[in-house]
């Protein structure tokens, strides 16, 4: 039984720039869609975000524009809030850090660590910049990242592989003040001891247990949050600087601390909690319902901020005593937009306000689009081309198309009352089973934060309802049969009734037109599923198209403004530097001929596949290979969807000895060709090319 409470959580965006696309789809869409869901379920929810408005980032942005710090959150703090508000994503409040509350609260947090002994304090060498005559926090440096090579890599983390980092982890820093080398100098923080929290931390996250007694289900936790927060505990935690040497934040409230000020990693997260109050005491709640007791509290955030909210945070709840620890962390991977990477530095983005500015009639198009591909489980990309194929093949063409042919006929065969439901068919009793299925899966797809599945599961409907019209032929049949349109008709405007319900998570504003059409003044979630929603002789409205189709012309328009959006030639050096971050790979060893003759590569066509239990990344497919259909292990798995790949003839390298990977055994390999930025293809034969030809 879920438990009514919820709190959620969407990550606190920096207020040192405004939105793009890849925010929206990988945090404030999904959370979004989930809280609506909750309260169609009749949750308790508070749904909490707000600026994050202190770090170095704010200052780096404020020393770009020449203006102070407080002008840039309050810019960026308006353009973000009246994004959201425009995109109908419904905060019950989007807080700010720079707020009176927040600072209280904050303060008192780290407080009531502090006399805790939470912290540890000591003097380290940190660099200084010597031009500037300060030190470096996170933001202020910048260098190799250690794990992935990334060169632009900051102090905290680096923004292409994830990882979290310590400026001294750097490889050849420079601090992005002067762009020379710091020095090291001394300088005395308070610091969080995470290595003592190691083993509570990886049975909380592991089995989802802490002290013994079961706190959250781990198997709804996603592969991706689940993998970065344990192989970061088992490489062993280290002490991180809860505190700063900064002159814009909140300022550490003990004694010995002039000039510093809080670590952004502990001030932001705390935002959810004075957000929470400001919130409640507006609509007289009391704050701590939201923050303790039985109840869930679910964070939605992108990759980059996994370990922030599923081990920082969660570590300074526990310590702190009195708050609940996350229930879930729906941690998004990336979008990619037109075959690179979201680059504000480049000003390769799609920004929302401006989108919503060119575009304010199509909110639920790009909502839609934007789930569909939702980065969920492994990056996904965002084309202008796509936005069109979804609009016009699925919005318009499958859901707008049998929503206007129900009601157009029943308009025209009934002046627009309800026919009486008559005797059923097979296969409107197929139908009628499908309408009661789906629900289920919706909400059970929506309990496990798969939002992207569950969006496609309520299209599933619409396409059931064209197929049913499309087989029915209520138009032909109404010349012979009226009786018989009566009871199709009827059906055709329940799967109406119940798309206007389930898609309201989804595209609110075009189930509200729906609803409209069918004079559905109230509704109800639980409703879904029924064929009785609408009584026979309601009298429904006369329709309008829910969705104009994208034309060729608005694709390039919009192409042509991403291109146009690109600065100046600084910016494009930019991306061929970060073009040449991974060189192309040196040629291998010479080989001798006869060598090369003894391997075997022959065309294979993919019969099947499924993933490999256990393993995020490999495939098994049975492959036929013209001698024989063979299994081969790929990790190819968070690439390439099953279905993409089931039926495509590949280059298949024959007379490898078997290998056994993940207990299934392996009798080849499938070659891929991979781009500097790691993308894979498969080296595809000519499709005249018969399945077992040799490839020489």
């Amino acid at each position: 039984m879920e438990k009514k409470q919820y709190t959620v959580t969407a990550a606190l965006p920096y207020a040192n720039g405004p939105l793009h696309l890849g925010h929206v789809a990988g945090v404030y869409l999904p959370a979004d869609i989930f809280v609506r869901f909750l309260r169609h379920k009749e949750h308790d929810v508070a749904f909490i975000s707000g600026s994050d408005e202190h770090g170095a980032a704010i200052t780096l942005r404020a020393k770009k524009e020449g203006i102070s710090p407080q002008e840039i959150v309050d810019k960026y703090h308006d353009i973000i809030g009246n994004a959201f508000k425009k995109f109908d994503i419904k905060f019950d409040i989007f807080h700010r850090t720079t707020a009176e509350t927040h600072k209280e609260t904050a303060q008192d947090f780290f407080k009531v660590l502090d006399k805790k002994g939470a912290f540890t304090q000591k003097t380290t060498e940190q660099y200084y910049d010597q031009d500037h005559e300060q030190f470096l926090a996170d933001r202020y440096i910048s260098g190799e990242c250690p794990k992935c090579g990334y060169a632009e890599a900051y102090g905290d983390q680096c923004e292409k592989c994830g990882s979290a980092l310590s400026p001294t982890d750097l490889i050849n820093p420079v601090s992005t003040l002067s762009g020379k080398t710091p020095v090291l100098r001394e300088t005395s923080h308070w610091f969080l001891p995470m290595e003592r929290h190691e083993d509570w931390l990886r049975e909380w996250i592991k089995e989802g247990t802490l002290d013994g007694v079961q706190q959250h289900d781990p198997k709804k936790w996603r592969n991706q949050v689940n993998g970065q927060c344990l192989s970061w505990i088992d490489g062993g935690l280290h002490p991180r600087a809860m505190t700063r040497d900064l002159d814009w934040g909140i300022p550490v409230p003990v004694e010995g601390a002039d000039g510093k000020v809080l670590y952004v990693w502990l001030d932001a997260p705390i935002g959810y909690i004075s957000a929470t109050k400001d919130w409640a005491k507006s609509v007289g709640k009391d704050w701590k319902d939201y923050w303790t007791g039985d109840r869930k509290l679910v964070h939605f955030i992108g990759k980059d901020n996994i370990v922030f909210h599923a081990v920082i945070f969660p570590i300074l709840l526990k310590e702190h005593g009195e708050f609940i620890l996350p229930d879930n962390v729906p941690a998004s991977e990336f979008l990619n937009l037109e075959g690179a990477k979201f680059s504000t530095s480049r000003n390769w983005a799609v920004w929302l306000h401006e989108y919503l500015e060119r575009h304010p009639e199509k909110v639920d198009e790009l909502k839609y689009t934007l789930t569909s591909i939702a980065p969920e489980s492994k990056d996904s990309e965002f084309t202008w081309l796509d936005f069109q194929s979804r609009v016009n093949n699925e919005l318009a063409d499958v859901l707008g198309n049998f929503v206007n042919r129900a009601l157009v006929l029943n308009n025209k065969y009934y002046d627009g009352a309800v026919p009486t439901l008559g005797e059923l068919t097979a296969e409107d009793q197929k139908v009628i089973d499908a309408i009661k299925e789906i629900p289920a899966k919706v909400e059970e797809l929506l309990y496990n934060y798969k939002i992207r599945e569950a969006q496609g599961e309520v299209m599933g409907l619409a396409r059931i309802g064209n197929r049913y019209l499309a087989e029915t032929e209520p138009w032909k049949v109404v010349k012979t049969d009226p009786k018989r349109v009566e009871t199709i008709l009827h059906i055709a405007l329940q799967i109406t009734a119940n798309l206007a319900i389930l898609f309201d998570p989804f595209i609110p504003a075009t189930a509200a037109k729906m609803r409209n059409f069918l004079n559905m003044e109230t509704f109800n979630w639980a409703q879904a599923g029924s064929i009785n929603l609408l009584s026979a002789r309601t009298k429904t409205n006369p329709p309008s198209i829910l969705f104009q189709k994208i034309d060729d012309e608005f694709v390039e328009n919009e192409k042509a403004i991403l291109i146009a959006s690109q600065k100046d030639n600084e910016s494009a050096k930019e991306a061929e530097a970060e073009e040449e971050e991974k060189p192309t790979a040196p040629q291998k060893e010479d080989i001798e001929f006869d060598e090369f003759l003894k391997i075997d590569i022959r065309v294979g066509k993919i019969l099947s596949a499924k993933k490999v239990k256990k393993a995020d990344k490999l495939l098994e497919l049975l492959v036929d290979t013209g001698l024989d259909q063979r299994t081969i292990v790929s990790g190819i798995a968070e690439q390439f969807d099953i279905e993409e790949i089931v039926g495509k003839k590949v280059s298949v390298l024959m007379n490898l000895p078997p290998r056994k990977l993940r207990g299934v055994v392996s009798n080849g390999m499938i070659l891929m060709a991979e781009d500097k930025l790691g993308n894979l293809s498969f080296i595809a034969p000519g499709e005249g090319m018969e399945v077992g030809a040799e490839i020489r």
